[in-house]
C-alpha cells in the first residue's frame, strides 16, 4: 500500500505527524492540533529541536535554521508500511525578540521506510535567515504541514498554548530594520506613469442597488443547459472509513431534453494518485440526488467504471454520474447531492464490494423551474435498498484491532477536495484476482 493511504488514515488511526521547534539543540514539547484530509481534528504532543548555526552572528550574516522532529505525537498506525521517500514536511517559524515576521522552513522526502506500528520519521526542515539588525532574535514554531503523495495534514499549536522558544540568536553590530529570510530585490524599479492630463469622466451614481446574483436556476425560455454550483457535502461511510465523516464537494448540472432533464453529478478529477494498481472497471460510482421545493423524491445517477487500468501512483478520478429527471410537480425544484455508493470490482465477474456513504450534511447545487410531466418521477422517487458491505468479515485484534479489516485499499473515491479510501482484507482481494 502506498504512502497516500497513510496520509488519509491520519484521522482514523489517531496518527498525528507533527513537527515543531525547541531551543538551541534542547528539546521542547507542546500540545498540537492537526487537521487531516478526512475526519475530525486530532490532538497530540510534538517534541522537537530547533538549532541555529552559528548561534552568535553579526549584522549581515546569514545563518542556517533547522527544525527537527524528535518524536511525533503518534506512531505509524498498524494498517500498512509507509514507503521510503514519501513524507515531505514544511513549516513556519515565528521570529520574536528584536525581530518580527516569519521564516518558512522546508524538508525533503528522504524518510526511510516506516513499518506499521513503529515511530514516525519526519526529515529535518531547513531555511536560511539573513540578519539585518543587532539584538536578540527568538525562533518559535508556528505551524507545519505534512505532505504524503499530494495529501496534506496541517498542524498548529493547540489554542491557548504558549509554545516554548525553540532557539535564540545573538546578533552583534548595527544594521537595518530586522532579520528576514534572504530574498533577491527587484533588478529595476517599477515603471512610473504620468498623471492624466485631463480628469477622468464623472458618472452619476446608480439610483438603485444592482440585483443580487441569483442561485443557479432554470428560468424557462430557450435555455437548455443549467450549470449547478459546487457544494460541500459530508459523507459518513460507517466502518469502511475510520476517523469520522468525510468532507468533499459535488456539482450537479442539468440539460433540458423535452420535458425531462439529463442530470450529471461531478466529483473530483485527479485529486491525488492511486495507492495501488486498479483494474479497468474497478471503481463504479452512483449517487442519489434529493429533490426539494416543488417536487420531492430521489433521482438516481450512476457512472461507469474506470475505462482503463490505473497504475499505482497515477492520477485517479471517479467518472461523472448521469441520470434522467422527469418532473412530477410544477414549480421551483431544488437538487441536492445525497447518498454516494461505490461498487469496487477487483476482477471481471467478481462480486462487487459495496461501499455506502450517507450524506449527513449537504446543500442545494441546482434549482430548476419545472413543469409536471405525465408519469413524473419526482413524487415517487425512492432511495433504493440499503447497500451491503459485500460480505466483509469482522476481524479480530490479530488483524486490525477489532474493526472491519483495513488491510488493503480496494478503491479510491475522489470528492473534489477529499479522498476516500475503501478497504478490504488482503486475502479477499487475492481471491478476486
Amino acid at each position: 500500500m502506498s504512502a497516500a493511504a497513510v496520509a488519509l488514515l491520519l484521522g482514523g488511526a489517531g496518527m498525528v505527524m507533527v513537527a515543531a521547534a525547541p531551543a538551541g539543540a534542547a528539546e521542547i514539547s507542546f500540545p498540537t492540533v492537526c487537521d487531516p484530509p478526512i475526519g475530525s481534528n486530532i490532538e497530540g504532543t510534538t517534541t522537537a529541536e530547533v538549532t541555529v548555526t552559528p548561534a552568535e552572528a553579526k549584522v549581515g550574516d546569514e545563518v542556517e535554521v533547522v527544525w527537527k522532529t524528535t518524536k511525533a505525537a503518534s506512531d505509524n498506525p498498524g494498517y500498512t508500511d509507509l514507503a521510503a521517500n514519501s513524507v515531505t514536511p514544511s513549516g513556519v517559524i515565528k521570529l520574536g525578540g528584536d525581530a518580527t515576521g516569519e521564516l518558512a522552513v522546508q524538508g525533503k522526502a528522504e524518510n526511510p521506510a516506516i513499518p506499521k506500528n513503529s515511530p514516525m520519521v519526519v526529515t529535518p526542515m531547513k531555511a536560511k535567515l539573513k540578519l539585518t539588525k543587532a539584538g536578540t532574535v527568538t525562533l518559535t514554531p508556528a505551524s507545519y504541514k505534512i505532505n504524503v503523495m499530494s495529501t496534506d495534514t496541517v498542524c498548529t499549536a493547540k489554542e491557548g498554548t504558549t509554545v516554548p522558544v525553540g532557539a535564540t540568536i545573538k546578533v552583534t553590530g548595527s544594521g537595518g530594520p530586522g532579520p528576514s529570510p534572504s530574498t533577491t530585490p527587484p533588478t529595476s524599479p517599477p515603471p512610473t506613469s504620468k498623471p492624466p492630463t485631463t480628469p477622468p469622466p464623472t458618472t452619476a451614481p446608480p439610483t438603485s442597488q444592482p440585483p443580487a446574483s441569483p442561485s443557479p436556476s432554470a428560468s424557462g425560455g430557450g435555455q437548455t443547459d443549467f450549470p449547478g454550483q459546487t457544494v460541500d457535502v459530508t459523507f459518513d461511510c460507517g466502518s469502511f472509513i475510520q476517523g469520522g465523516p468525510l468532507k468533499g464537494k459535488v456539482t450537479i448540472n442539468a440539460k433540458k431534453n423535452g420535458g425531462t432533464y439529463d442530470l450529471t453529478a461531478t466529483t473530483a478529477k485527479g485529486v491525488m494518485n492511486s495507492p495501488m494498481d486498479l483494474p479497468a472497471g474497478a471503481l463504479q460510482p452512483s449517487m442519489d440526488i434529493k429533490l426539494g421545493g416543488a417536487d420531492s423524491g430521489i433521482v438516481k445517477v450512476s457512472g461507469p467504471g474506470n475505462p482503463e487500468p490505473i497504475k499505482g501512483g497515477a492520477p485517479v478520478s471517479l467518472s461523472d454520474m448521469k441520470g434522467t429527471y422527469k418532473p412530477g410537480k410544477t414549480g421551483k425544484t431544488t437538487l441536492t447531492p445525497d447518498k454516494l455508493t461505490i461498487n469496487v470490482v477487483m476482477a471481471p465477474g467478481a462480486a462487487p464490494i459495496v461501499v455506502p456513504c450517507a450524506a449527513t450534511a449537504s446543500s442545494v447545487s441546482l434549482t430548476l423551474d419545472t413543469a409536471a410531466q405525465p408519469g413524473g418521477s419526482g413524487t415517487s422517487g425512492t432511495s433504493g435498498s440499503a447497500a451491503t458491505s459485500g460480505g466483509l468479515a469482522q476481524t479480530g485484534a490479530s488483524d486490525d484491532g477489532g474493526i472491519k479489516a483495513l488491510a488493503l485499499v480496494a478503491g479510491t473515491v475522489m470528492l473534489l477536495g477529499a479522498a476516500v479510501f475503501t478497504f478490504t482484507p488482503w486475502r479477499r482481494l487475492r481471491g478476486q484476482r
